[in-house]
């Protein structure tokens, strides 16, 4: 069943597991084809030329704040010293440092994320002992986390994969007397620097912010668009969608919303397939990271539908995505490797007994196809693939 309820020019399709049952069809309603929509909106966001783009896409300042509504910090706050890397190499009683990093799941933005952290942590002599995922599964992450706690390093850095129900499990790394360094988002109830020393977080809400401006270039005036949107309370995600809709909101009020929700990434696609199926009127799609956004794009290839598509994260995939530009209009990109070397340097002046900011904000980052190239370098700190520049059509991909 879809159950749906309705505000003010919003409605919320919630579309639960259990009723994953109804079969993705072309509604043959909605139309096909961008073409026609593409001259919605003008203005230099809207532009085919990268720089004029990008430059009005990207935020100027960090847009959002913390998980307890710090403002930002900036990176460059927490940067090593000579005289710290002198001590951090010198290592505790003669022994390097030690930290355990656990993750949430294993893909894209964990690997960009574990790059960063270990040529940071190995540049000033701090060894990485342990590196786990959860598959998004809670019990597996409260297991990994009390197995990190068992390793007795010196601090840990991590992700909730539900920030209450991990929380009492966080609680414990602080109690044994190890740093704790949050990636994202904070496990509730936690408190810095009492419980951790730092939250380290990509500018979710102004990557939100990126693709709503993007996404709106394609939609009509009075048209819909749809959001897939993660159902639970997550920061990172929390923020993205705020993003998209505080947007949308200041500059297209026009623009109707309809919402799907799933709890289970592994169904995102089928949670959009029956969401676009139902909403036949639904002219444009933001995914809430890129992993739903394939999903999206597999189920409007599926239903012969072609409308336009933003997210937010630059896998792989999504950067082959842009490249071809069929469905996947533009992005806002997080900078994983960034995000991994400030979270190791927050987590390291906590080793040397600083104290570090409470929140500390990474830049969002536009993404579109013509500044395909200098984006992925941006994000990942290394070129493009040679498989997804295959797929540019060049000379678009810059």
């Amino acid at each position: 069943m879809i159950r749906t309820r309705t505000r003010p020019g919003r409605t919320m399709i919630l579309v639960p597991a259990a009723a994953l049952l109804l079969t993705a069809c072309s509604s043959g309603a909605g139309g096909t084809g961008t073409t026609a929509d593409a001259s919605a909106a003008s203005g230099p966001a809207c532009s085919d030329t990268a720089a004029t783009a990008v430059a009005a896409l990207q935020p100027s300042k960090i847009v959002g704040q913390g998980p307890n509504g710090e403002d930002s910090a900036s990176p460059a706050d927490v940067a090593i010293t000579p005289e710290e890397a002198a001590q951090l190499k010198a290592g505790k009683n003669g022994q390097p440092y030690k930290i355990a990093i656990v993750f949430q799941f294993a893909g894209d933005w964990p690997n960009g994320q574990t790059r960063g952290l270990t040529d940071e942590f190995t540049k000033y002599g701090v060894k990485v002992v342990s590196n786990t995922e959860a598959n998004f599964k809670v019990d597996k992450q409260i297991a990994n986390i009390q197995n990190a706690i068992q390793l007795h390093p010196d601090g840990i850095v991590s992700i909730p994969v539900d920030d209450v129900a991990t929380a009492p499990a966080y609680k414990k790394v602080g109690e044994a007397g190890i740093k704790l360094v949050f990636m994202d988002n904070a496990a509730k109830g936690l408190k810095a620097p009492t419980d951790y020393q730092s939250v380290i977080s990509a500018d979710s809400q102004g990557n939100g912010q990126i693709a709503a401006a993007k996404l709106a270039c394609y939609i009509p005036k009075g048209g819909t668009v749809g959001i897939v949107d993660f159902g639970i309370t997550f920061f990172v995600t929390n923020q993205r969608t705020k993003g998209v809709k505080d947007w949308l909101a200041a500059n297209r009020p026009d623009i109707k919303i309809k919402e799907a929700a799933f709890t289970d990434p592994n169904q995102a696609g089928s949670v959009a397939a029956n969401f676009l199926t139902a909403n036949p009127d639904v002219k444009g799609v933001f995914a809430v990271w890129d992993g739903p956004a394939e999903g999206v794009i597999s189920a409007l290839r599926a239903q012969g539908k072609t409308i336009p598509v933003t997210t937010i994260d630059l896998g792989d995939q999504a950067a082959t995505d842009i490249a071809t530009g069929e469905y996947l209009k533009g992005l806002g990109a997080q900078r994983p490797y960034d995000q991994g070397v400030t979270e190791a340097d927050a987590m390291m002046k906590s080793l040397l007994g600083k104290k570090v900011p409470a929140w500390i904000g990474v830049p969002s980052l536009a993404v579109i196809q013509g500044n395909l190239k200098q984006g992925y370098q941006d994000a990942w700190k290394k070129p493009l693939p040679e498989k997804v520049a295959a797929a540019c059509k060049a000379p678009k991909c810059n």
